[in-house]
């Protein structure tokens, strides 16, 4: 019916039933005002602004990570654009993150498919969000919340929400007509935007490389830049001195890659990987201006109340056992001989006691990953009960954007540092760099200097840093500071 009546009015007619006279003079003010070379683009924009942006459909779809493991991808239509997110992907730390659905079924992609989180995308939330406002991050975060009604997000999967969380908060962007990063901020309540100091992996052990090397990273935090274009470049140069480095000792052999993409020479001495490190950063001249940050990941080989620092040694099984107080003597000895200032997850998951009696000797930074997942209860607990100084944060392991924000702001309320963090599964998705300079976290590891998925943030940290021009700021001394 409402077609015939459209047919049947004259033009005036139509004009006036959506009052577009009004609309079109007020574009053409505005392309007056502003003495545009182009008036039809800027009218054309003009009237588009006008239109309040909803979402209008949400599509998803499975596709393989870094790993070659599937993961969920997600476009959202509004009626301003399209906006793309994909989530990544970590090893299951247990009972206190957000559950990642799997399909389960082991004759497809060994049991790892995600297409019942695509199916509750293209099914349930959408059909629970379209029509609604992108700007609205909580609303719309609370609404797949509750849609959900786990405390885990395991009816629809953590990966099905956060992928849509995040292609949201790109629309809410887009809308604002501000940068990713300035759309977050805004929704953090933040005024300060700084580029984080990245720690780069630069060896790989733990469960992320086939080498012997019990721990999981040694990273490079280059503080001594002055910005993050040249922290990038002393980063790159240090990674290619290394390689030369672990050439000459080890062959090439020994330049194979972990999952992160630092090198896995095969080694299993703590002290051996660090002299490498040394001497590949010596060779660069940067001398103090480069620190050393360690992520221990001690769950891996933590049995009962003692650590196997030689656990991936099959023919030295139970031969370097310690105890936790050997751990903090070990660590010790190891920040008084290297330029360590960060060592993440000493001791295993469930071993408050030592992770607090450490962390209150003040040596360095301590953080929280296995530790606290990302979870808000270990978070306030280890706040109340002093366990660690920094958060690393892993927004997969909370499952939206507005969670995210809110554990970043208990920590630095609690005068924590914070390390926004990638996963060992990624995606090409940039969105952790965007969050680290919204969010002000000060840090960001994403990985070695090296492989597309890991750089893929880095680049997009340049972007921002050239887009923000004589504002931008770069953590570096200051890579702990509460902003």
């Amino acid at each position: 019916m409402e077609k015939k009546q459209l047919k049947q009015m004259s033009v005036q007619e139509y004009l006036d039933k959506y009052m577009l006279s009004r609309k079109i003079e007020e574009a053409v003010n505005a392309a007056v005002r502003a003495k545009t070379p182009d008036p039809v683009l800027f009218i054309s924009n003009h009237m588009k602004k006008a239109v309040p942006s909803l979402i209008t459909k949400i599509k998803a779809r499975q596709i393989l990570d870094s790993r070659g493991i599937p993961t969920v991808e997600v476009d959202l239509h509004t009626n301003k654009g399209v906006f793309n997110a994909s989530v990544p992907s970590g090893d299951p730390a247990g009972m206190y993150e957000a559950v990642d659905l799997r399909d389960g079924d082991k004759g497809t992609y060994l049991g790892n498919s995600v297409t019942k989180a695509v199916k509750n995308i293209n099914d349930k939330i959408s059909e629970a969000l379209i029509g609604r406002d992108p700007t609205q991050q909580y609303e719309i975060d609370q609404a797949m919340k509750n849609l959900d009604t786990t405390e885990k997000k395991g009816e629809l999967g953590a990966n099905a929400i956060l992928a849509v969380s995040i292609a949201v908060c790109r629309a809410g962007a887009a809308e604002k007509e501000v940068p990713l990063y300035k759309h977050i901020a805004d929704l953090a309540g933040k005024t300060n935007l700084i580029l984080p100091v990245p720690a780069f992996t630069v060896i790989s052990g733990g469960k992320h490389a086939g080498n012997n090397l019990a721990i999981q990273e040694i990273m490079i935090l280059p503080i001594g830049a002055s910005k993050f274009e040249e922290a990038l470049k002393m980063g790159s140069e240090t990674f290619h001195h290394l390689k030369a480095v672990i050439s000459e000792k080890h062959g090439a052999h020994g330049c194979n890659f972990g999952e992160d993409g630092g090198f896995a020479p095969n080694i299993s001495s703590f002290t051996e990987a660090l002299d490498l490190v040394q001497e590949a950063i010596g060779r660069t001249g940067y001398n103090e201006r480069i620190k050393i940050a360690i992520d221990i990941a001690a769950t891996n080989f933590c049995m009962g109340t003692k650590y196997d620092l030689d656990f991936k040694a099959p023919n030295k099984l139970g031969q370097n056992f310690k105890s936790g107080k050997d751990m903090i003597d070990m660590y010790k000895e190891l920040c008084d001989d290297y330029p360590i200032v960060s060592i993440e997850d000493p001791f295993d998951r469930e071993d408050w006691d030592h992770t607090k009696h450490f962390s209150g000797l003040g040596i360095c930074q301590v953080v929280g990953g296995d530790l606290l997942m990302s979870n808000k209860k270990r978070i306030e607990r280890a706040i109340d009960e002093t366990t660690c100084n920094a958060l690393l944060l892993k927004v997969n392991q909370i499952g939206t954007v507005t969670e995210a924000i809110e554990v970043v702001n208990l920590a630095k309320d609690a005068q924590w540092a914070v390390v926004a963090s990638h996963r060992c599964g990624e995606t090409d998705d940039t969105f952790l760099a965007d969050l680290s300079v919204g969010l002000s976290t000060g840090q960001i590891k994403a990985g070695a200097p090296c492989r597309g998925e890991r750089l893929a943030k880095y680049n997009q940290l340049l972007r921002i840093e050239e887009e923000l021009g004589d504002q931008a700021v770069y953590a570096g001394e200051d890579w702990r500071a509460m902003y």
